[in-house]
C-alpha cells in the first residue's frame, strides 16, 4: 500500500537517500525542508502542522543534532502536532551514546504515536559529505580522541533500515542500533581513505582543547563548536558508542557496509581528489 511519507531533513545525508528509496518503492514522498513547499523549519513550530497535513508517516532527523539545547522542546512540540494531525507512525534518527538524544527518544516513545528509533553511530559520510572533507582535501587531518575505536556506519545502511522501519510495522516500538561491522580509529580511517584515493593524507592526534581552539580561530559559530566538543568528549569517549551492533544484518538480511567498501566506492567518485584536480 502507498503511504504519504514526510521526510524531515529530506535533503540531508540520510534524508535524500530515504527519499530515493521510498520513490523506488512507489511511495508518495514529501521533503520536509526550509526550501520545500510547504516549508518545514525546526525554528518555526508553526510550520510543523502545515507540513504534516495529509501525511501518514514521517522520518525525523533533527538538525544539527538531538544533543543541542532546544532539541527536546522541538521534538516534544513536533510529536504533539503529529499526533493531533493523525500520523500513523514516526521514525526518529538518534545518536548512539548520546544521553541527550536518549531523552528525545523517550519523548517520542511516550508521545502516543507508533514509532521506531534508529540509533546510529558516527557516519562514514562525515569524511566525504560534510565536516572532515575539507581537511582530507588539504592532505592533513588533525583530530582529538585518536585512541577511540568507532564502528562507523554507512548512511546507505541507515537509510535502508529507516525505510524498512517506515514500511514494516513489525518494528513498531523498537530501537534499532546501526553500526558498521568493525571498529576503527581516526588514524585507521584516514589511512584507508589515503589508500583508496591514492593520496598522501597525514593524520595528527591533537588534544580536544587544541581542536576547539582551532575551530574558534576559524570563526565557526559557538553552537557548532559546543556540539563538536560535546560529541568528541561525551560521545566518542562513551564505551557504549564503541560497541558493535548486528542490527543492520538482522533488519536487512545482509552484512553492514564496511568502511573499506565505502572508501573504495567514494574514491571512485573523485570527491577526495578535488584539490589535486583543481591545481592542474
Amino acid at each position: 500500500m502507498k503511504s504519504n511519507i514526510l521526510v524531515i531533513g529530506g535533503t540531508g545525508k540520510t534524508g535524500r537517500r530515504i527519499v530515493n528509496i521510498l520513490k523506488n518503492e512507489q511511495q508518495n514522498v514529501f521533503v520536509g525542508s526550509r526550501n520545500s513547499t510547504p516549508a518545514f523549519d525546526w525554528d518555526n513550530p508553526a510550520s510543523y502542522a502545515t507540513a504534516f497535513k495529509g501525511m501518514d508517516k514521517a522520518y525525523i532527523t533533527y538538525y544539527p543534532d538531538l544533543a543541542v539545547p532546544g532539541a527536546k522542546e522541538a521534538i516534544e512540540t513536533l510529536t504533539k502536532i503529529a499526533l493531533k494531525e493523525g500520523l500513523e507512525k514516526v521514525v526518529l534518527l538518534s545518536g548512539k551514546g548520546e544521553k541527550e538524544a536518549e531523552a528525545c527518544e523517550q519523548i517520542v516513545a511516550n508521545s502516543g504515536l507508533n514509532y521506531t528509533i534508529v540509533r546510529a553511530s558516527w557516519f562514514n559520510q562525515n569524511f566525504s559529505e560534510s565536516v572532515f572533507l575539507e581537511s582530507i582535501l588539504a592532505g592533513h587531518v588533525a583530530l582529538p580522541m585518536a585512541e577511540a575505536e568507532i564502528p562507523f556506519v554507512d548512511a546507505d545502511d541507515i537509510a535502508e533500515v529507516a525505510v524498512k522501519a517506515l514500511l514494516d510495522d513489525t518494528y513498531n516500538g523498537h530501537t534499532i542500533t546501526v553500526t558498521g561491522p568493525r571498529k576503527l580509529t581516526f588514524k585507521e580511517v584516514i589511512a584507508t581513505i589515503a589508500e583508496a584515493s591514492k593520496r598522501t593524507i597525514n593524520f595528527q592526534a591533537i588534544s580536544l582543547e587544541a581542536y576547539i581552539e582551532g575551530m574558534k580561530k576559524a570563526g565557526l559559530p559557538d553552537d557548532y563548536i559546543w556540539l563538536f566538543g560535546y560529541l568528541f568528549k561525551e560521545v566518542l569517549g562513551n564505551a557504549d558508542n564503541q560497541t558493535i551492533s548486528n542490527d543492520v544484518e538482522k533488519v536487512l538480511g545482509r552484512k553492514a557496509i564496511d568502511f573499506s567498501e565505502y572508501a573504495q566506492k567514494t574514491a571512485a567518485t573523485g570527491v577526495w581528489n578535488q584539490a589535486i584536480t583543481q591545481t592542474l
